[in-house]
């Protein structure tokens, strides 16, 4: 069995794991970067509201992250991100 041949949650699981024993901040960084809820919190403007919307996003961008919620629309960017990462 290959890399391309285990599943997104398996790839996630995967190249996380090698961040973390790699002190890699710099990947789980680029990650977040290329997640549609970061560009929600990165538009918000700052009032109370916005900060409310922005908390709320980075909630569902780390839950995504940890594999409790699905990638959706980011899944085939990240996963090809995670081959990359783990071939490396």
């Amino acid at each position: 069995m290959t890399l391309d041949d285990l599943t997104t949650d398996e790839l996630r699981e995967r190249a996380l794991a090698k961040a973390e024993k790699a002190h890699d901040l710099g990947f789980v960084w680029e990650l977040v970067k290329h997640m549609r809820g970061s560009a929600a919190i990165a538009g918000e403007d700052g009032s109370s509201g916005g900060i409310t919307g922005s908390i709320s996003e980075l909630v569902h961008v780390v839950r995504e992250l940890r594999g409790k919620e699905p990638l959706g629309v980011d899944e085939p960017l990240l996963r090809a991100r995670f081959l990359e990462y783990l071939k490396a």
